[in-house]
């Protein structure tokens, strides 16, 4: 059997879902029945095939073809047709969409070769749930979903259960969430507590996060250290004196000895899919505080694993109860639990073997 996925927001979250899928699929013994090509753009920041091709499985193809994110006539039709090009000299079992642009362009580009194929979808949160772009542009984006679905078919793999239940008013959907490698994770794990309240966040320095928000938490909590591990194009909105942006870390290994620093990991976005990150900080055993939205509260569990809020006044509760040690080690080991029971990747990425195999 042969599949191919098509990305081009290879980037954040995705990335590392799609070097986890890279390694899974392309384990020797998986890779005797199922034959794994990932199509994928290298536009984003901080992606280059060097860097995919070095982290990535080498039981998988790699084929890297420039594909923008903004809506762009002449560039979608340029590849359009090397994706086509592409589809035709594989000629694939199933072909697998992740993104919104990559679900738009990947459709086109299967049925003009004129071969019907098994398609899979996986939004991995909806541009049309954006939060930075106007009204009338998610009005354009959900069309755009809705017709896609409509002209083209194929099933929709959710990667949450928030997100599974909007996608089962698009088309056929099913729910496959996210999932993170525990195992490599729980290497870089030791217990950590500082004597300053540390509090993080893991991502790009992007709207999505919101990093306005996180600086007027950090400037109301001044008694605390912040953390922002990484960077991007908005970081001129840090301006709190207690945050310490870390900048780019390539090495994932030092980003998870970052991110085992924190007392307290802190989730700001305005909207999401099913964000790796937080998974990543709660396989670390740290409690959450994270806004209340599409992607955040399929993961925490209120008073279980952490604390959701809709406003910034909330936090001063939050944070009182988290001053205390042995409430973080409380709510951390239920972070981790809750992990192994949901978000294991091998064993989310075995349902989705066995879903190509049905």
């Amino acid at each position: 059997m042969k599949v191919v996925h098509i990305v081009e927001a290879l980037e954040g979250g995705v990335y590392t879902y799609f070097r986890d899928l890279s390694n899974f699929f392309g384990d020797e013994e998986i890779n005797k029945t199922i034959q794994t090509t990932i199509i994928y753009s290298g536009n984003r920041n901080g992606v280059s095939s060097e860097k995919v091709k070095s982290e990535f499985s080498k039981g998988v193809n790699l084929i890297s073809i420039s594909m923008v994110r903004e809506i762009s006539p002449f560039q979608d039709l340029k590849s359009i047709f090397k994706l086509k090009k592409e589809l035709e000299k594989i000629n694939p079992d199933i072909i697998h969409l992740h993104s919104s642009k990559a679900g738009v362009l990947g459709r086109i580009a299967c049925f003009l070769s004129l071969k019907k194929k098994k398609i899979f979808y996986s939004p991995h949160g909806y541009a049309f749930l954006r939060t930075d772009i106007s009204s009338s542009a998610r009005k354009l984006y959900a069309a755009i979903e809705k017709s896609l679905q409509q002209l083209f078919g194929g099933t929709i793999l959710a990667c949450g259960d928030t997100e599974f239940e909007i996608a089962k008013k698009i088309g056929p959907s099913k729910l496959i969430r996210n999932g993170v490698d525990i195992q490599e994770i729980r290497q870089h794990f030791s217990p950590h507590q500082n004597t300053k309240l540390t509090v993080g966040i893991l991502g790009r320095i992007t709207a999505a996060r919101n990093p306005k928000l996180f600086n007027e938490i950090a400037l109301k909590f001044t008694d605390f250290n912040f953390i922002w591990i990484g960077d991007g194009d908005l970081n001129h909105l840090i301006t709190g004196p207690n945050i310490q942006i870390k900048g780019w870390i390539l090495d994932k290994s030092i980003v998870f000895k970052e991110l085992n620093s924190i007392d307290v990991y802190l989730q700001t976005s305005l909207w999401e899919g099913l964000p790796i990150a937080l998974l990543e900080a709660m396989v670390l055993e740290k409690p959450i505080i994270a806004t209340n939205i599409i992607g955040n509260k399929d993961i925490v569990l209120p008073n279980q694993t952490g604390f959701l809020f809709d406003h910034i006044d909330e936090l001063d509760s939050y944070f009182e109860i988290l001053k205390d040690a042995q409430k973080r080690l409380y709510f951390g080991k239920n972070a981790l639990k809750r992990c192994k029971e949901l978000f294991d990747k091998n064993q989310n990425f075995k349902q989705l073997l066995t879903l190509y195999q049905e």
